[in-house]
């Protein structure tokens, strides 16, 4: 028998270890989708619930211009444009109790091509909050048009103040956790088409490393 190593993988074949199986390689897709799902699971656990109320207000001609509905309709378009500028959180500070910097964070305007009104939703940690963001909101909107009604001839006039929502707007934890899960799968499939191929050349080299059984024993039967 030899000493030599090279030799003898030459002639029996690698160590065991390196004839250990591969993980096949769709394993990254389940291992995505598990590690997204558990990782969504969790922040939606650990994030706090946030709460949306949502109060609208409608521009309606003063009467006292020749201003009508089809003005109406432009003018609630610029309002709600206006609604998230300093001039008008500047008030609406005042009565939400909260700084201008999170009135802009939690608070998203709307308006409809077809009706001429505006919906303020405000989003808060708890539902009272929200509800005293959005009316702050559409009081300071409605304030800010009656500044300018008799140059422009249309007022805001307040249509549904906001109502105490009775369940969170944020995603519940199964919702992130399907999320998350998505995003896993999607990012696991992803690896799995940027990884390296194995070519034919490859598998003929891998093949042709490791001899038979057969050929192990010629080759001991030669030396002997």
């Amino acid at each position: 028998m030899t000493d030599n190593p090279a030799e003898r993988d030459r002639l029996f074949g690698p160590a065991p270890r390196a004839r250990t199986k591969r993980l096949p390689s769709w394993w990254l897709l389940p291992a995505g989708a598990l590690l997204g799902a558990v990782a969504g699971g969790a922040y939606g656990q650990l994030k706090p619930p946030e709460y949306t109320a949502t109060s609208s207000v409608v521009a309606v001609p003063t009467g006292e211009t020749d201003a009508d509905c089809t003005d109406a309709l432009g003018f609630a378009q610029a309002y709600g444009r206006v609604a998230p500028q300093l001039a008008v959180l500047g008030d609406a500070q005042v009565w939400a109790g909260v700084p201008v910097a999170t009135l802009r964070e939690s608070v998203q305007v709307a308006t409809s091509p077809d009706a001429p009104m505006v919906a303020v939703s405000a989003t808060a940690s708890s539902p009272g909050h929200a509800v005293d963001i959005a009316d702050a909101v559409s009081r300071a909107l409605i304030t800010q048009a009656d500044h300018t009604k008799d140059r422009t001839g249309v007022r805001l006039e307040r249509l549904a103040r906001a109502l105490k929502p009775t369940e969170p707007s944020s995603a519940s934890p199964a919702l992130a956790a399907l999320v998350g899960a998505s995003a896993g799968g999607l990012l696991g499939g992803l690896a799995l088409l940027a990884r390296p191929r194995r070519t034919a050349d490859d598998d003929e080299r891998s093949r042709a490393s490791v001899p038979g059984p057969a050929g192990a024993a010629d080759a001991r039967g030669a030396r002997g």
